[in-house]
């Protein structure tokens, strides 16, 4: 089990305290309707005890809205867990600041039939690792997520491939069972919004999601040392790591209709040499696409089974979860994933074969 100390070193503040919930903020959630809320709200009214779990190798927007939803239920009564699939399951290092960890099980302390399991972030059920087989028999399985690759699994789906962040249908369901926002829940909720939108980068980034992070930023969270412990802090095998990856880097200009590839691939044997663990590199695609040269980039790992876990970007003018859903995976429409079995240069090859310009 994973504790952590409390969010970014400020004490929390206390949801008696806190200022409530504003009004509903339809223009955030446009996909979802009253309809589809309310049989989510009910089974969670009616719970004694929830299965909160997000993907395998989680992220921020995963874990934080895991944990945010958490907090919330707690707060109401409800028995709560919060697991994610991997074994052994071991947190980021740069998630370490969030609150609430002692809320986190084992995948093994998830019951073979959870009574309601909602699960967040997650595109597809393979993405639950270890858990798969415990959500697919859950008697009641919410889906909270906004990947356009969610297939709909699950009783109640709840999917919005317009929100920002999964965190942001997290904080109109919490809106929505009239939780107050406290500075642990939002900690959780703006982690997960700011790594998502690449700290407000990325073109799923609207006006409403500034609002958001405004209402968030209210409860007197540290958005600044957050934000280092994201994107600014790694250990020094890590750099060891990335030079050989950007070593390693080969641009395509000819690819994806002449937009360009950029990619590379980190070996297993690099991360054991360095003592760096997986969840470590999962930035090192945002330094390799910074190729100007290259509209898509794609970064291969491979796992201690020879497996490559993909991840790729694209900056406005493909499709990358198409060219992923080949290869079994998804993603959004600019970011996406898949696990290939197959050599690198294979692994390669078919991706470049399903890039097409928008």
């Amino acid at each position: 089990m994973a504790s952590g100390p409390q969010a970014a070193g400020v004490p929390a503040v206390k949801a008696a305290g806190a200022p409530a919930l504003p009004s509903p903020r339809c223009e955030q959630v446009p996909g979802l309707t009253d309809a589809d809320w309310q049989p989510v709200l009910d089974a969670v009214r009616g719970a004694s005890a929830v299965d909160l779990v997000c993907h395998v190798l989680p992220d921020g927007d995963a874990l934080g809205s895991a944990l945010a939803a958490g907090i919330a239920l707690r707060s109401l009564g409800v028995e709560v867990r919060v697991s994610f699939g991997d074994d052994p399951q071991v947190v980021p290092g740069s998630l370490g600041f969030l609150p609430a960890q002692e809320l986190l099980v084992p995948a093994s302390a998830v019951p073979d039939r959870p009574d309601l399991m909602i699960t967040f972030d997650v595109a597809d059920a393979k993405r639950l690792g270890l858990l798969r087989p415990k959500a697919e028999a859950a008697r009641t399985l919410v889906v909270i997520d906004h990947h356009a690759s969610n297939g709909g699994f699950g009783t109640h789906p709840l999917v919005d491939p317009s929100a920002p962040a999964t965190a942001v249908l997290v904080d109109e369901l919490l809106r929505r069972l009239g939780v107050p926002l406290d500075r642990d829940i939002a900690t959780c909720l703006y982690t997960g919004v700011a790594t998502d939108t690449g700290s407000f980068k990325y073109a799923a980034t609207t006006p409403a999601t500034h609002e958001f992070a405004s209402r968030l930023l209210a409860t007197g969270l540290r958005h600044d040392l957050i934000s280092r412990r994201l994107w600014d802090t790694q250990s020094f095998g890590y750099l060891k790591v990335l030079a050989a990856a950007l070593d390693r880097a080969v641009l395509e200009r000819d690819a994806a209709g002449g937009l360009g590839l950029v990619w590379t691939w980190v070996p297993w044997a690099d991360l054991v040499a360095h003592g760096v663990l997986p969840e470590e590199i999962e930035g090192l695609i945002d330094v390799v696409r910074k190729a100007s040269e290259a509209e898509v980039t794609l970064v291969l790992k491979e796992d201690p089974d020879g497996s490559l876990r993909g991840s790729s970007r694209a900056k406005g003018a493909v499709d990358v979860a198409a060219a992923c859903a080949g290869l079994g995976g998804g993603g959004h429409v600019y970011a996406a994933g898949f696990t290939s079995h197959s050599t690198v240069d294979t692994t390669v090859a078919r991706f470049r074969d399903g890039l097409t310009p928008s």
